[in-house]
C-alpha cells in the first residue's frame, strides 16, 4: 500500500511538472544560427510550435523593434508559405553603408498556402537581419499567430528580469559582444607580421648587397692583379732580350 501511494504521488508530481513545463516549449521563440553580435549580421530563426489538437497555425506575425529599427531585413523562402514584407517611415533617418535610409522593415507576414502548422509540428521561419545594434543587450519582436479556427494568440509581453516570465512572452534575441575588438587585435597582428617581413627582407637585400658588393671588389682586385702579373712577365721579357742584344754587340 505504501509503495502504492509513492507511485501515484510520482505519477501527480510528474503531472504537475509538465503542465508547469509545457508553456516553455509551446512559445513562440528566437534563436541565432550562429551568433548575433552587436553591430553585425545575423541569421535567425522563428521557431513557431502548434500548441491545438483540434487547429492548424496558418498565419504569424513578427513585429520588428521600433527603437532600434534595422536597416537589413530579408525573409528566406519557406515552402508552402507567403511572406509579406511592410516597410514604414522613420521619423529619424537611419545611415547605413554611407546611405541615408527613410524606411524600414517593420514587420513580416508569413500566410500558410496549404495545411501550416498541423497539430504535433513546428515550423521555423529564417531571416537575415542587420546591422544589430550596439547599444542594447537585447532585441524584443512581438509575434501574432493566427489558427485555422480563427484563434489569435499575441505574443507581445516582454519579459522582466527578476520576475516570473509572462503568459506569452515575446521572442526575445539576445545579443552577444561586439567582435570589433577581435578584428582589430588580428589587424594590428596583420600589421607587426608585415612591419616583421619587410624588416627581414630590408635586411636580406642589404646581406645581398654587401655579398655582392664584396664579389665585385674580389673580381676587380683579381682582373687588376692579372694586369699587373702581365705586364711584370712583359717587362721582364723586354729587359732579358735587351742584355741578350748587349751581349752579342
Amino acid at each position: 500500500m505504501k509503495a502504492s501511494r509513492i507511485a501515484a504521488a510520482g505519477a501527480v508530481s510528474g503531472i504537475a511538472v509538465l503542465a508547469l513545463s509545457a508553456p516553455a516549449f509551446a512559445h513562440v521563440s528566437v534563436q541565432p544560427e550562429g551568433t548575433a553580435a552587436k553591430g553585425g549580421y545575423a541569421t535567425v530563426g522563428f521557431k513557431v510550435p502548434n500548441e491545438r489538437d483540434n487547429a492548424s497555425t496558418t498565419k504569424l506575425e513578427i513585429n520588428f523593434p521600433a527603437d532600434h529599427p534595422l536597416a537589413s531585413v530579408m525573409p528566406q523562402p519557406v515552402p508552402g508559405w507567403k511572406a509579406e514584407v511592410t516597410k514604414s517611415k522613420l521619423d529619424k533617418p537611419l545611415e547605413s553603408h554611407g546611405k541615408q535610409l527613410t524606411e524600414v522593415v517593420t514587420k513580416v507576414t508569413w500566410t500558410a498556402e496549404g495545411k501550416g502548422i498541423e497539430p504535433g509540428y513546428f515550423q521555423k521561419f529564417p531571416v537575415s537581419l542587420g546591422a544589430l545594434p550596439e547599444n542594447t543587450d537585447q532585441l524584443v519582436f512581438k509575434a501574432i499567430q493566427t489558427y485555422s479556427n480563427k484563434e489569435v494568440v499575441r505574443w507581445i509581453e516582454v519579459p522582466q528580469e527578476g520576475q516570473e516570465e509572462p503568459e506569452t512572452p515575446a521572442p526575445v534575441l539576445e545579443l552577444s559582444a561586439a567582435e570589433d575588438d577581435a578584428h582589430g587585435a588580428s589587424d594590428a597582428k596583420a600589421g607587426d607580421d608585415t612591419e616583421a617581413a619587410a624588416q627581414n627582407t630590408a635586411a636580406d637585400s642589404a646581406a645581398s648587397g654587401s655579398g655582392d658588393s664584396s664579389d665585385t671588389t674580389a673580381r676587380v682586385l683579381g682582373i687588376v692583379g692579372i694586369v699587373v702579373g702581365a705586364a711584370g712577365v712583359a717587362y721582364g721579357v723586354l729587359a732579358g732580350r735587351r742584355r741578350d742584344s748587349g751581349a752579342a754587340a
